[in-house]
């Protein structure tokens, strides 16, 4: 009741969230090794073609604005689909990787750099197709799966889901362990270096891919939202208003497995952004997917954005992965959800 008490108009988190996205991303794009200040930044807009300003439009155009716009594009695509995962679970806690595509995905990328590893040196892509092929063929499959074990005659049981996507992930993670016991010393590297999660291959080809899945994803998960509010009544009830449940569940699963599962193939995993932010978006503004689910958008690639932005300068001149900074960030935050829910319900 306290937390209910104190939410915001949705409208009021929306647009605080739309005025704190650009401060982000100029924030992002001065940070790094090499510091450029805003006085900087200005003139090399005003006057871009300075022979002066070469090196610094060359950090910024081929390093930093492709790196800040795929951590954006990342973490929103993982926090919407936390939040449509949160909302066919019923769940406020719940997570991409309960379905297996996280870890589906993974155990796809390892297979590919451990069995390809001499065509991915080779190939004039860097790898970056074959791998993230990899990743997403690891994730369809684990989604599959998962849903062919939870679905029956009488329709998808989600609890059923829940178990088998536990199944599915250990089965992933131990494939992973079975790859990187082949793998030689490079091979385990990159194995490594994917699971903690990094945007510092970020290029252009990886922001195409990210755009057009977080594109697809923020056109059509917004559109099942008087679905997933009538679901949080529970099955039967949504039955009784006429949303088709079943139908909803394959949109959300297929949905859900498309954008985790290329969020891994272009960054690795990155931990906790899709449980932590659709989570306090509902502890602010509630449950309705109408605002949840753009709220989310937002928030989650403002905080990817910001803590790749610490990632690069927190151990100049060296480099800290992601998918480290979040965990270590998002975990103390979820724990002081938890601390506070459990406290608010002994009231």
């Amino acid at each position: 009741m306290l937390i209910a008490e104190r939410r915001w108009p949705p409208r009021r988190l929306l647009i605080v969230l739309a005025v704190a996205m650009p401060f982000a991303l100029v924030a992002a794009l001065l940070s790094g090794p090499v510091m450029i200040s805003p006085r900087h930044l200005i003139a090399i807009a005003a006057d871009p073609g300075h022979s002066d300003y070469a090196q610094d439009i060359l950090i910024l155009s081929a390093i930093r604005l492709p790196r800040l716009l795929l951590s954006c594009l990342v973490g929103a695509t993982l926090a919407v689909c936390g939040a449509a995962m949160q909302g066919l679970f019923r769940n406020p806690l719940a997570d991409p990787s309960l379905i297996g595509v996280t870890s589906g995905a993974s155990a796809g990328a390892s297979c590919v750099i451990v069995f390809g590893g001499a065509w991915l040196q080779n190939s004039q892509f860097t790898g970056l197709p074959i791998v993230a092929l990899g990743a997403s063929i690891g994730g369809f499959i684990a989604v599959v799966l998962v849903y062919r074990i939870a679905t029956s005659s009488t329709g998808t049981a989600v609890a059923t889901m829940l178990l088998a996507g536990i199944a599915i992930s250990a089965l992933a993670a131990a494939l992973n362990n079975l790859f990187s016991y082949f793998a030689d010393n490079d091979m385990l590297r990159r194995i490594s270096l994917w699971q903690m999660g990094s945007l510092d291959g970020a290029d252009w080809q990886r922001v195409t891919l990210a755009a057009a899945i977080t594109l697809l994803l923020l056109v059509v998960l917004p559109r099942q939202s008087a679905a997933l509010n009538a679901l949080l009544l529970g099955e039967s009830e949504a039955r009784h208003l006429g949303v088709d449940v079943e139908g909803l569940k394959r949109r959300l699963i297929a949905l859900t497995a498309l954008g985790v599962g290329s969020a891994v193939a272009v960054a690795g995993i990155i931990a906790f952004v899709g449980l932590v932010i659709p989570h306090i978006v509902r502890l602010i503004i509630g449950p309705n997917h109408h605002y949840v689910i753009p709220a989310s958008a937002l928030g989650g690639g403002i905080l990817l954005v910001l803590a790749d932005s610490l990632a690069r300068i927190v151990v100049a001149p060296a480099e800290l992965p992601t998918g480290i900074l979040t965990a270590l960030i998002g975990a103390p935050v979820f724990f002081s959800l938890l601390i506070r829910m459990r406290s608010t319900s002994e009231r």
